[in-house]
């Protein structure tokens, strides 16, 4: 005797999605537990860092020459075999070196080795991953039921995709890193205004700030620390605030900089200047929300028209269609 199917909506058995949907509700729950369970404290490691960068001016000053030159020379064995690597190849240039520490340096990553990794990834990324896929596709007959445009298209995606997968991931890292600054810098530029008032240098003044806001915006409170430490053992503080604006790919901290820098060679008030800094960079933030809500309602659209509407009138239409066709039935 056969089995009696299940039932089907659209041709689709409504058991097998209910099983798929719950294991996946199953996972996601694993999920969100083990991320619970796992919470790492991320001051942790922001401290190592700085700490790491405060050792590394600390031994550039006060190390003998010898122990500072190895101590600069010292490098890993990974990065030296793809350095090698890149430079027999001549796809390694310094130009483009600085370029990729840059990047790394506006997305948080402070190791210059990564760059090395990045331009080692354009080139062994397209390879693999885009020759992998022209292997597979005209090689072993992978898709063979596409067309020959298809085929191509696939494979010039993915070698492009590949080729900038590594500058995406940098991109991402830095957009949502300027973000989070960008939201902290007028309540860092009023605790700088305190700080000034109050009498304190500013190094110690960039010392407190990165303290009173490292929890709610640690991406500004880690520069801020930074800072100040390289204030306290640079030998010119212009330094310092260059380096500032180095890592942070941000007008506004570009701003604030020229005004630090003009500031300290000019000897002009310190707190009027970053009080209309902080006024005007309040303004723009408020501007910026004041421009997303303007843009909600044309954002919202297409979800209306998708998801709430159907639902409406499914819920409305609903039982008055099932009415009728009873009616229907029946008479």
């Amino acid at each position: 005797m056969p089995e009696a199917a299940g039932p089907t909506v659209l041709g689709i058995d409504v058991i097998l999605v209910a099983t798929l949907l719950a294991a996946v509700a199953t996972f996601a729950i694993l999920l969100a537990i083990y991320a619970a369970t796992t919470v790492r404290d991320p001051m942790a490691k922001r401290v190592k860092a700085l700490n790491a960068r405060r050792e590394q001016l600390k031994a550039g000053i006060t190390a003998p020459t010898s122990r500072r030159r190895k101590s600069l020379t010292q490098k890993n064995e990974t990065t030296d075999k793809m350095r090698s690597l890149l430079s027999s190849l001549s796809a390694l240039q310094d130009e483009q070196l600085e370029k990729a520490q840059q990047k790394l340096a506006q997305a948080g990553i402070r190791s210059k080795d990564m760059a090395v990794a990045v331009i080692f990834g354009r080139m062994v990324l397209p390879i693999a991953i885009g020759g992998g896929m022209a292997l597979a596709v005209y090689g072993f007959g992978f898709l063979a039921e596409w067309t020959p445009l298809k085929k191509f298209a696939i494979v010039a995606g993915s070698l492009l995709l590949s080729y900038k997968a590594p500058d995406l991931f940098v991109q991402n890292k830095i957009t949502k890193r300027s973000n989070e600054i960008r939201k902290g810098l007028p309540d860092a530029l009023d605790l700088l205004v305190i700080c000034a008032e109050a009498g304190l240098t500013v190094d110690a003044a960039f010392t407190r700030v990165a303290r009173e806001l490292g929890s709610a915006f640690p991406e500004l409170g880690d520069e801020f620390a930074l800072t100040a430490i390289e204030l306290g053992f640079l030998t010119e503080r212009r330094q310092a605030f260059e380096n500032l604006a180095y890592r942070v790919d941000l007008d506004s901290v570009r701003g604030v900089v020229t005004t630090m820098i003009q500031t300290e060679k000019y000897g002009t008030p310190l707190a009027s200047a970053l009080r209309v800094l902080s006024a005007e960079f309040r303004n723009e933030r408020m501007m910026r929300a004041e421009e997303k809500a303007a843009r909600l309602p044309a954002i919202m659209t297409i979800p209306l028209i998708l998801f709430i509407l159907p639902t409406l009138f499914v819920v409305i239409l609903g039982p008055a269609a099932c009415s009728i066709s009873d009616n229907l039935v029946n008479n």
